[in-house]
């Protein structure tokens, strides 16, 4: 089996300038999704799609791969992460060969670990190539939600959960950006990372699950590498 890890990591971050080179427990933040991926059997290449010189060089220099720069129209904010992946995929089997999977690994988890992506490699594999998505439980319940009409809060769902304990509510959960993987066919028919039958990857750690969007979030990360002594 052949598995393209891809790292997306445009330049332009505008809550946390230069984000994906900051350095996080003495590497650049792209870096530990890069090592994560290394020495995995499945995995056949591990491709960086930047915008930016800098991210690109920081990128090779920890042994992944960057052919090219992003072309400028799939780097702006209105371009999708379907639209960045598919461009590096169609580039990919056209010069290296055809893939059996597509591994999207977003360079803001930096928490996740080699055991959790070979568990989500495994699913694949044992699900006939169905896409597996990584998930967290929720920690704010849906069924707990409101909206507002008019002047007032109302249930945002119709079968909602006011009045009941968390522990009588169905687990929920949410998509947390650690792990996807998909057929290259089933990418380019659906133009999204959710295929017809996904399987979930459940993600309990919290830590794990972690996505530095925030500088709030940047302190916990700093925070937790100093806690767990995850640094190099």
């Amino acid at each position: 089996m052949k598995i393209l890890a891809l790292i997306l990591a445009r330049g332009g971050s505008k809550r946390l300038p230069g984000k994906n080179i900051r350095c996080l427990g003495g590497k650049p933040l792209i870096v530990w999704s890069i090592d994560v991926t290394k020495h995995i059997p499945e995995i056949c290449d591990i491709l960086v799609s930047t915008d930016d010189p800098a991210i690109a060089a920081v990128s090779k220099g920890a042994g992944a791969l960057v052919p090219w720069l992003r072309p400028p129209e799939l780097a702006t904010d209105t371009a999708t992460s379907v639209d960045a992946a598919l461009h590096a995929l169609d580039w990919y089997e056209a010069d290296k060969g055809k893939v059996d999977g597509l591994l999207l690994l977003q360079p803001t988890s930096p928490f996740r670990t080699k055991e959790t992506v070979m568990r989500g490699i495994a699913f694949f594999k044992n699900n006939n190539n169905q896409t597996v998505l990584g998930v967290s439980p929720t920690h704010s319940h849906p069924m707990w939600t409101f909206k507002i009409d008019g002047n007032f809060l109302v249930p945002f769902m119709s079968e909602h959960g006011i009045g009941k304990r968390s522990q009588d509510l169905p687990t929920a959960y949410v998509v947390n950006g650690c792990f996807y993987l998909i057929t290259p066919i089933s990418l380019r028919s659906n133009q999204s990372f959710m295929g017809n039958n996904t399987i979930p990857l459940i993600i309990e750690s919290q830590k794990e699950a972690l996505d530095i969007d925030t500088e709030l979030d940047w302190t916990l990360a700093d925070f937790i590498t100093k806690s767990f002594h995850i640094i190099d």
